[in-house]
């Protein structure tokens, strides 16, 4: 039955079905803002505010991490709520300040104050952004586990080490690893008493937190009873509030103190600028310390951290979205778009680089948020803390800052790696150790990328040395050799394939029998190595058949040269040798005809 020309759809509704697919797929806020309720932003406000009490404190230790004034780290928590809400695919994430971000532009912030800082979110932004665009999003796929758990793990040791001195009272400056250790023993006599006492226990109670956390849950549970799921709710929202509990209570004695008896037991955080961040676009030349530099030597002072930062910031957001994908397909380029579109914001209040935070993301997820409407919260958070509480942050003792940010370093190391990779392949351990040595004794960047090139040359020499598998037989009174390679083959294997079975193969009269059935490819380097390896064999009264090879790879050998196509075969390996057998029966039959005449 034919249908009319009525039942056809017109381009112009299909159209206008494609421009609503991208539009809802650039937009993700439209799929879900049309069905939502009342119930689900009562959810998020819970999720939202939870997560505020944990980036308040957060923000500030991670903008001293960085060597930035303390309002930068709350500056920096602002417009990443926002703008995810309406780009961002994952309900969960926080997008936001970090322990690793606030590492990275910690030289550039030394050399060029918060202008510094400013202008490489901007620019770290564009770049994620763009990436985003040109789809680039399988980048991610070159930073193998080893790696990434390796610089994760040096950047933790890095920032907790950077923290000792504050921990203790000690002051003077600390940026990277060894010195942080050297400076720290050389000046271990300095060390204040109150300050001592007042980190180690805000070490104590994050980890008591940590722990009652496990006795509480936010889900009902049957075989709780009604007053034992109560207190399992409230010791659940409790334990997401212990950096916000040992900041308070920390900061209320040091008031007290202050206040009271006139007292400063503690090294304080000081005065933090009050009101919300200007609006503006980003210092694209600045002068510090005396020094002019210009946008040029802006980038110069950069080197490596203009592309360093973007890469980290990206794949650290897109672990984190992985991980909390509960099964849903990520949209790399989306996520990319997103980041980048929240940093090149970001960036005009005044914001370091953002990404999203692991452990503010678990919180918000734990706490029940049910859209990204939880960020927005948290960001409105953030802006009535820098009008309203700004006052009370100068009271803040830095050796509490400093035991915060050295409970999260502790969970964010990955030692648990060791035993999986020692579980499954052993080799791993080496770029491992590698990206964590070289992290933590050179630079992140160059650790980073010295991890990624091991892993390169463990690629490559698997690549180089294929697994080959060598079957003896004896059919119709003939040896037979069987070569089974199990992958690709490419140039730098051309040359080891052809050794192997010289070595391998070297019995006289033989036949040699390479099953393709595993390599779905060969390149033009590995076709004329086959050319070669028949002339070879041919010299040595050996015969060579390509049996079981896909059309593709017969082509591209049979356009190396002519010859070779004629020693491809298919069909069971008892046939294609019988053939051979005939044929060579044939062509002996007619030599031996040629001799007599």
């Amino acid at each position: 039955m034919s249908s009319s020309p009525m039942d056809e759809p017109s381009p112009r509704r299909i159209d206008s079905a494609i421009i609503k697919k991208i539009v809802s797929n650039r937009f993700p806020i439209i799929s879900w803002l049309p069905s939502y309720t009342i119930y689900l932003f009562f959810q998020d406000l819970l999720a939202g505010f939870t997560v505020g009490l944990t980036e308040i404190p957060q923000g500030i230790a991670y903008a001293i991490v960085a060597g930035l004034p303390s309002q930068y780290g709350l500056y920096s928590a602002i417009m990443g709520g926002f703008i995810y809400c309406i780009f961002g695919g994952c309900k969960d994430i926080n997008v936001g300040p970090t322990a690793i971000m606030a590492l990275i532009v910690q030289s550039s912030v030394t050399t060029m104050g918060p202008s510094g800082a400013i202008l490489i979110t901007f620019l770290s932004g564009i770049i994620i952004f763009m990436a985003g665009v040109l789809r680039l999003g399988f980048l991610v796929q070159f930073f193998s586990f080893p790696v990434i758990s390796g610089f994760t793990t040096a950047a933790a040791l890095s920032i907790a080490s950077t923290q000792l001195k504050q921990l203790l009272g000690i002051s003077g400056p600390a940026s990277i690893f060894l010195d942080a250790w050297i400076s720290l023993f050389k000046n271990i006599k300095e060390t204040r008493k109150w300050d001592a006492i007042l980190g180690f226990m805000t070490i104590f109670i994050v980890f008591a937190f940590r722990e009652i956390k496990k006795y509480g849950s936010l889900k009902h549970k049957p075989e709780w009873s009604r007053n034992r799921n109560l207190l399992g709710n409230f010791l659940f929202i409790f334990s997401l509030a212990g950096n916000a509990v040992v900041v308070i209570g920390g900061t209320s004695i040091a008031y007290v103190a202050h206040n009271s008896y006139n007292a400063t037991p503690f090294i304080l955080t000081g005065d933090v600028a009050g009101g919300l961040p200007d609006l503006s676009l980003p210092p694209f030349s600045v002068t510090w310390n005396g020094t002019y530099y210009s946008f040029s030597a802006m980038l110069s002072e950069y080197g490596s951290t203009l592309a360093f930062c973007p890469i980290i910031a990206f794949l650290e957001h897109i672990a984190i979205v992985k991980a909390f994908s509960k099964g849903k397909i990520i949209d790399a380029t989306q996520e990319l778009m997103a980041l980048g579109l929240s940093n090149i914001a970001g960036s005009l209040v005044q914001s370091m680089p953002v990404t999203g935070s692991f452990t503010r993301t678990a919180v918000n997820n734990a706490s029940g948020a049910r859209t990204t409407i939880a960020g927005v919260i948290t960001s409105c958070m953030l802006l009535v803390a820098l009008v309203l509480l700004t006052g009370a942050f100068k009271y803040i003792p830095k050796a509490t800052l400093a035991g915060v940010i050295v409970v999260a370093m502790y969970y964010l190391c990955e030692f648990d790696a060791i035993p999986i990779m020692w579980r499954t392949k052993r080799l791993d351990l080496i770029p491992f150790f590698t990206t964590l040595m070289c992290c933590l004794l050179i630079s992140l960047e160059y650790g980073i990328i010295i991890g990624i090139g091991i892993n390169l040359t463990f690629i490559l020499y698997d690549a180089a040395r294929p697994k080959l598998y060598v079957e003896r037989l004896m059919l119709q009174e003939r040896i037979i050799y069987v070569i089974r390679p199990k992958a690709s083959l490419y140039f730098t294997s051309a040359e080891f394939l052809r050794e192997k079975m010289l070595k391998d193969c070297g019995e006289s009269e033989s036949l040699i029998v390479i099953d393709g059935e595993f390599v779905p490819s060969v390149d033009a380097t590995v076709a004329r190595g086959f050319f070669n390896l028949l002339q070879d064999l041919e010299l040595r009264h050996q015969t060579v058949l390509f049996w079981n090879f896909n059309q593709t790879v017969t082509d591209i050998c049979s356009g190396e040269h002519k010859k070779l196509g004629c020693f491809f075969r298919n069909g069971t390996l008892e046939s294609v040798i019988n053939d051979i057998s005939k044929q060579s029966a044939i062509e002996t039959t007619a030599r031996n005809s040629d001799v007599q005449a």
